[in-house]
């Protein structure tokens, strides 16, 4: 479970330009849901994945991932709590372009500290998130040669290669046309399906309304939560 309590984001606290980029959130996510938040472009949507994913930290309240207080983890704890239990898509894919497709989606295997050992646990890891996002072709390709929905594959792949129960995609399908849109919301349809929670940021409300689960954003509020629909 996700469990957020009165939770800010503050940037540039005590001056006069502060602004709340979220403001007294409070949460839950149970495991096994599908979820899209929603709103308007600067209503808080990025800036609430990037604190359940540990990439941002709050100013005040608390944020639980399966009990555990993530402000509370060093940085070498984050990283290993991270790597095994948040998976993150980002909106600009975040690749190394001139890297293979296999070492691209095995970067959180080698960052991790004991938590993944031997060459080929982490090969047979890949080749797992490889084959579920439909690209074992593409293993020794570089990035810098794919197409976008390609580049959008690889980098799923590379959230889920540690099979950790949560992934998060913030605006995973932005940059891509309908067809392929389509396909990897399906993508996601069929992980959380085989148990992951989903949560993804999007503008695109053909997407959300395949979710059971819609939150909206505006001003760094929660206006609206559907809860999951049974």
């Amino acid at each position: 479970m996700i469990e957020l309590q009165n939770v800010s984001r503050i940037y540039y606290p005590g001056k006069p330009n502060e602004q709340y980029a979220l403001k007294d959130i409070s949460l839950k996510i149970k495991e096994g849901e599908l979820i899209a938040v929603v709103g308007k472009s600067g209503a808080g949507k990025s800036t609430l994945l990037h604190l359940m994913g540990g990439i941002d930290v709050a100013d005040t309240g608390e944020l639980m991932i399966n009990g555990t207080e993530i402000k509370k983890l060093s940085e070498p704890e984050l990283n290993n709590f991270r790597i095994r239990n948040i998976g993150i898509v980002l909106q600009n894919f975040a690749l190394v372009d001139d890297y293979s497709v296999f070492d691209n989606v095995s970067l959180p295997l080698r960052f991790s500290t004991g938590c993944f050992s031997g060459k080929g646990k982490m090969k047979h890891m890949v080749m797992e998130a490889l084959h579920r996002t439909g690209i074992e072709e593409l293993e020794r390709r570089t990035v810098n040669t794919l197409s976008g929905g390609q580049k959008q594959r690889v980098a799923i792949a590379r959230a889920i290669v540690t099979q950790a129960p949560f992934l998060l995609a913030d605006e995973p399908t932005g940059a891509l046309d309908s067809k392929t849109s389509g396909e990897i919301m399906e993508l996601f349809l069929r992980m959380n399906a085989l148990g992951t929670t989903v949560i993804i940021v999007t503008h695109n409300y053909d997407m959300a309304a395949q979710c059971r689960r819609i939150i909206e954003l505006s001003d760094g509020e929660i206006i609206s939560d559907t809860g999951e629909k049974e």
